[in-house]
């Protein structure tokens, strides 16, 4: 259990995730007692109030308790969890939010994002092997398989998100940007056909499968639209007649901005479809029309795999919550 702290946090929290961690592991078992404030205090060689309080950290999550003259002892296994994320959007949130509800007492969550940055994503990979009974991971790349993700026991990862690369081995929940596009866009071919062009707004930088864009040309030549797929807002100026679809929430913001100052009414004159609705798509300018996954869904399934331990594979159908933007 020896480990050398670090300056990342407090030493009582580091001292408390020690000890869960032995719990989680079976080092110590439901009934152990735990040792004496005055042996982890010589050990880790720190203050008996920095243990002190580190044992009411973990008395506080239900792990351990204590009786009179006898010290601590474990009342509970923990579980812990590491949900490693690519990076913050309010539909994470969802997710997180869902995926913890789910959970009961005795399960710890670590939230991590590795912000599409592939040494930090590697880094918290190694440090994490071990430290976990079960992981739930954005991967890094949605066109190949993160070798680094092979040093973690297969039964217990859980791919989250995309993946177009062979992932038959680990149990996953994705989205499907392909087909899944294709036909949600389909789906609301009455609505859009009062548009003569489409285009898909697509940041040069921005970390989304490229194969939407196929199934996007593919929608837009199989329904005979003019079809346009532009790197930037600056690429392809507003234009009366055209629906956007649109992945990033700032650049929503900035269509609607633009239309206002062009007077252009947005569900008429334009349409706009955002990717992966959020709760301000409601509200903003009446209303934004989504493609989205249900992200509340992604995070019960996921808890259910860290509960039940059960394989699952599965792709979560894309689906349009139409609004006045279209």
């Amino acid at each position: 259990m020896k480990k050398e702290f670090g300056q990342q946090t407090t030493k009582v929290k580091q001292l408390a995730d020690i000890i869960s961690q032995s719990i989680s592991m079976g080092i110590y078992k439901v009934g152990d007692p735990l040792p004496s404030i005055n042996q982890l205090s010589a050990e880790y060689r720190v203050s008996r109030d920095t243990v002190f309080k580190a044992f009411l950290d973990l008395r506080e999550r239900g792990s351990i308790d204590s009786t009179p003259g006898k010290g601590y002892y474990v009342t509970s296994k923990i579980i812990n969890v590491l949900l490693l994320l690519d990076q913050y959007s309010p539909f994470k949130d969802v997710l997180y939010n869902s995926f913890i509800k789910r959970l009961p007492a005795g399960y710890k969550v670590d939230l991590l994002f590795h912000q599409y940055n592939e040494r930090l994503f590697k880094t918290l990979i190694r440090e994490s092997v071990g430290r976990y009974n079960k992981y739930v991971v954005m991967n890094f790349s949605n066109e190949k398989f993160s070798n680094v993700l092979c040093k973690i026991d297969p039964n217990k990862l859980l791919l989250l998100d995309f993946g177009k690369f062979d992932k038959s081995a680990y149990s996953y929940i994705c989205q499907d940007f392909d087909e899944g596009l294709y036909n949600s866009l389909t789906s609301v071919l009455d609505n859009l056909k009062k548009y003569k062009k489409l285009v898909l707004v697509f940041p040069k930088d921005l970390m989304h499968p490229q194969s939407s864009k196929e199934y996007f040309r593919k929608f837009c030549q199989d329904n005979g639209f003019l079809c346009e797929i532009a790197g930037s807002l600056e690429e392809c100026k507003l234009q009366r007649g055209v629906a956007y679809l649109v992945i990033k929430l700032q650049d929503v913001v900035d269509i609607i901005k633009q239309s206002r100052a062009l007077n252009l009414k947005c569900g008429s004159d334009i349409g706009v479809l955002a990717y992966n609705d959020i709760p301000s798509y409601e509200v903003i300018d009446n209303g934004i029309t989504a493609l989205t996954i249900d992200w509340e869904s992604m995070g019960m399934k996921a808890a259910d795999f860290v509960l039940n331990n059960t394989r699952i594979h599965e792709y979560l159908p894309t689906e349009v919550i139409l609004r006045s933007s279209l």
